[in-house]
């Protein structure tokens, strides 16, 4: 089995889990708050804002082709208004570089994190969110775009959903049928220990952002039906100005979705998940080039709902169910709604055990490969991560890496992962999947 010359194999990153030191973005703000949900702040990262060269070329190194990253607003747009010239050179850098290697850059413009003064301004749900991230968008592809062929405007438009329904469900609010599909995971690492002292957290967080702690609307929290337009909205507007500045670029948004399976009974239960996940979203993409599909696990549905996972099945260290297979799962059930081309821009697993996640890889790229061999538009596959790195709430417990990065010297250990996936992509594939 050989994927063609022009497929796209390689790793995704997101900035302020990497990079370090991003201290006007929310996040920063929020992990230094007393009683914060977050186990640990990000501090230094694993350095990649200064050590992106080495981390590409282990990448390209690897025989992989291809990088996803995120620009981050909070360095380009510190202040509301002000936007920054020594940092849109950083990512002009790590643009050049790319190139200098042959890795196609694909770039994402918002990856959860904002900028303090966003959020200030009513987050994301607020309707001059919208004109904001525009005016954001075009400053950096009018620089860049000429080094950017892949824009990713807005990273899993769909969690905040996501994590309104879990939010629901924990609450013990009342559900309707679609809502109690809803189980307790979430493909990102957010903190659900209820043990938190909440309250001294959202105090906190009212004072550092001098409002109503409700009325404080970061990416990763609990969004409304017009939050969930506001995301659309933003992304439109986002894909205009890109095409107006850089008509060459292709542009594109990213979904976590799960594979839903039904057993007799869950039929129902999976058309509603599948719609509120992503068919709800789909009259605001059809002028986007491709779209971003982002899969770690499935959900089994029943004549009750969400089957809970059996305490015995193979699990990764996120508590997911260990299944590859729900990758091809999640392009099938897309292909039957969009014909345009598909990037996997997230897949892969946490885990302390590097053999897990080579075995993963090699079953999840099986499932791709017989997808393009049966027509589906599949134009790559990113994996996460490059790095092991700042999983959000929960710190930097989690393994996702291909290369582990020791944080007290920043040395960069590659894994044996990062060689099979470069051996798929150079085409040794055959004796390996």
């Amino acid at each position: 089995m050989k994927f063609h010359d022009d497929f796209l194999i390689g790793a995704a990153t997101a900035a302020h889990q990497v990079e370090g030191n991003n201290v006007n973005s929310d996040f920063w703000l929020m992990e230094h708050l007393p009683g914060t949900t977050f186990k640990e702040p990000s501090l230094d990262a694993v350095d990649h804002y200064r050590r992106f060269r080495e981390d590409i070329q282990l990448l390209a190194d690897a025989g992989l082709n291809a990088y996803r990253f995120s620009i981050e607003w909070a360095r380009i747009e510190p202040s509301k208004g002000y936007f920054d010239r020594e940092e849109i050179e950083h990512y002009r850098d790590v643009l050049e570089f790319c190139h200098r290697l042959s890795v196609t850059p694909i770039v994402t413009l918002h990856h959860f994190s904002s900028p303090k003064w966003l959020i200030a301004e009513g987050g994301w749900e607020s309707e001059a969110t919208a004109e904001y991230f525009a005016n954001y968008c075009t400053f950096v592809v009018s620089e860049l775009g000429g080094l950017i062929p892949y824009v990713c405007t807005i990273n899993e438009a769909n969690m905040g959903k996501q994590i309104a329904k879990i939010m629901k469900r924990m609450t013990g609010a009342k559900e309707d049928k679609a809502d109690s599909a809803a189980d307790g995971d979430i493909q990102v690492g957010l903190n659900m220990d209820m043990k938190v002292k909440m309250e001294t957290y959202y105090r906190a967080l009212g004072q550092s952002f001098g409002m109503d702690p409700r009325m404080v609307h970061p990416f990763l929290s609990h969004r409304t039906d017009d939050g969930d337009l506001l995301i659309m909205k933003c992304h439109v507007r986002a894909r205009q100005a890109i095409k107006e500045a850089q008509p060459h670029i292709k542009v594109g948004i990213t979904f976590s979705l799960y594979d839903h399976q039904a057993l007799p009974g869950g039929e129902e239960f999976v058309k509603a998940e599948q719609h509120d996940d992503f068919l709800h979203y789909l009259p605001y993409l059809q002028e986007d080039d491709f779209l971003g599909v982002q899969n770690y696990s499935r959900k089994i549905h029943g004549p009750n709902g969400v089957v809970p996972l059996d305490p015995a099945a193979r699990k990764t260290k996120m508590g997911y169910e260990y299944y590859p297979e729900a990758l091809a799962g999640v392009l099938r059930f897309v292909s039957k709604h969009w014909d345009k081309p598909i990037m996997i821009t997230e897949n892969g697993i946490s885990t302390d055990q590097d053999a897990d996640r080579v075995e993963f890889i090699k079953r999840a790229l099986k499932g791709v490969h017989e997808c393009v061999e049966e027509g589906i538009r599949v134009i790559g596959y990113m994996h996460w991560s490059l790095l092991d790195n700042f999983e959000w709430q929960l710190g930097y417990d989690q393994k996702f890496g291909l290369i582990a990065v020791d944080r007290a010297t920043q040395t960069r250990y590659p894994k044996e992962s990062l060689s099979v996936l470069g051996n798929i992509r150079v085409g040794f594939s055959e004796s390996i999947l």
